[in-house]
């Protein structure tokens, strides 16, 4: 049986500031509902990697990290809290997964977008670590990526890429592909950072509980 112990889980998310936080969504959302949404499915994802139950879990926040829903997770959920670093989405990956890396031999990391990822998704990419692939990834529909995970050290695949783009997966395909680094996709997950997200997320059985009550947005009445 392949060993899962000692896969560390890092999350980013930026801190539930109402006006600073999914503002893609508004409208249809409010700012304030907007937050919620963000603090909910920040939940949702820390609630999924303690039930994949791999290894310890890092919360990296974008703001203070004394913000009072920080501080609660971090005490809910048994979290690290640390700060992301100065620079652009790549930058930041790079040195939190080479971090990480000094303390666990495997390291997955994913944001709060994308709920669609279960505890069971997470256990495939730490599985796919274990065996032959050094990094593993999982594509989003809109052309980005939603989990990396790297076993042993961090590649060097996020120089030049145009973060927020639909073509940051084409891009790391394409660095992958002419650095001869080996990978595995997972199957494609979907994120929540437009407004026909919503009617989807309200439309799914398991995780329509995130839209509940935000009824401001007409796709969700």
């Amino acid at each position: 049986m392949v060993n899962l112990d000692h896969c560390r889980v890092i999350v980013f998310a930026k801190a539930p500031i109402s006006g600073a936080v999914k503002t893609r969504l508004c409208p249809p959302l409010t700012a304030v509902e907007a937050t919620e949404l963000h603090c909910r499915m920040l939940r949702h994802t820390l609630n999924t990697a303690s039930r994949a139950a791999l290894g310890p879990i890092e919360l990296h926040g974008a703001g203070a990290l004394d913000h009072p829903f920080f501080q609660q997770c971090r005490k809910e959920f048994n979290i690290e809290l640390k700060h992301q670093v100065d620079g652009d989405l790549g930058m930041k990956m790079k040195s939190a997964l080479t971090n990480a890396l000094f303390q666990s031999q495997h390291v997955l990391l994913i944001g709060t977008d994308c709920p669609s990822i279960a505890a069971d998704y997470l256990r495939e990419a730490a599985a796919s670590l274990s065996h032959e692939f050094p990094i593993v990834l999982g594509p989003a529909e809109d052309g980005g990526y939603g989990l990396i995970g790297v076993r042993g050290a961090t590649p060097d695949v996020f120089a030049d890429i145009a973060w927020g783009s639909s073509d940051v997966m084409k891009s790391t395909r394409n660095i992958l592909t002419a650095k001869q680094l080996a990978w595995r996709e997972l199957a494609p997950i979907w994120d929540v950072d437009r407004a026909e997200d919503l009617a989807r997320l309200a439309c799914d059985a398991q995780l329509r509980y995130l839209a509940k009550g935000l009824i401001a947005a007409p796709a969700l009445a």
